[in-house]
């Protein structure tokens, strides 16, 4: 099984709300999980005039994650796991900013069950922003990588 069947079953099983994917064979064993949103109905009633309440400190200043437009596109996770932009920790990263991809372009790692999966850019374009740290993990769908298309 490949990087692109495995994909192909994660979205699969967004798409019809699985929160759990098991297939084993003589050769691998795949187990696929993944946290259902919960959604929670609350109704809304007028409640009389209050006070104002005490001012709350604001949260530390985040750089917000800018939604991917028309001019710039995301490459996004395919895989539950742990992003690395290099080969080795000794190698230069696969891509970085300003560097052009193509649809067959190595340009990250993700190690999912002790197993390094090459993500492919899948995308023409020149990469704008790094979006993930190295080594860090990620989610399923979550962006990794920014780029501008041609």
């Amino acid at each position: 099984m490949n990087i692109e069947e495995i994909a192909r079953i994660a979205k699969l099983m967004e798409q019809h709300e699985l929160t759990e994917f098991l297939v084993e064979t003589d050769e691998m064993k795949l187990n696929l999980k993944r946290e259902k949103a919960l959604v929670s109905a609350a109704q809304v009633l007028p409640v009389p005039a209050a006070p104002p309440p005490a001012p709350v400190p604001a949260p530390p200043a985040v750089e917000p994650q800018r939604p991917a437009t028309r001019e710039r596109i995301t490459i996004d996770s395919p895989i539950v796991g742990t992003f690395y932009a290099s080969p080795a920790p000794d190698k230069p990263p696969y891509v970085k900013e300003g560097d052009e991809v193509s649809e067959d372009t190595v340009v990250c790692i993700i190690e999912a069950m002790k197993v390094m999966n090459e993500i492919k850019a899948e995308k023409h374009g020149v990469i704008a922003r790094v979006l993930v740290e190295n080594a860090a993990p990620v989610e399923f769908g979550q962006p990794l990588f920014e780029i501008k298309p041609f």
